[in-house]
């Protein structure tokens, strides 16, 4: 996506954003994820003591199935860290801007899931109760 306006580019916020060089965000990306995903880990047991049971005694098959959806797709998104970077850290080739567009939205779409089911499950069952 691309939002060039002629004379523009230096004032409006989108022009500033698009001049910072992408390849510096790799590492943070990757260092974040892994570290949501570690956090996750470590409440995942209350998970699955607490809230899990409330969802099966509910029959609420939909959202707890939406939260094992959840976890296979941060498992992969782990799993796909490496051609993520691997595809990122070098300025832009031409042979490799579907790869970089496809990759990018497979993680914008595993992050977004997770944390819309997390949100969800929250409200189901209420934190802490």
């Amino acid at each position: 996506m691309y939002f060039r306006i002629r004379g523009f580019n230096d004032v409006i916020f989108v022009g500033r954003v698009r001049a910072v060089s992408a390849p510096s965000y790799v590492s943070a990306i990757i260092v974040l994820y892994v570290t949501t995903a570690i956090l996750g880990g470590i409440i995942y047991g209350e998970y699955r003591m607490a809230v899990r049971v409330v969802l099966e005694q509910l029959d609420l098959w939909k959202a707890n199935g939406a939260f094992e959806l959840k976890e296979h797709f941060v498992a992969l998104g782990l799993g796909m860290l490496p051609a993520y970077w691997s595809f990122w850290r070098q300025p832009l080739a031409e042979s490799e801007t579907r790869a970089r567009a496809v990759i990018t939205a497979t993680f914008a779409f595993i992050v977004w899931w997770s944390f819309l089911v997390g949100h969800i499950l929250n409200n189901i069952r209420g934190f802490g109760s």
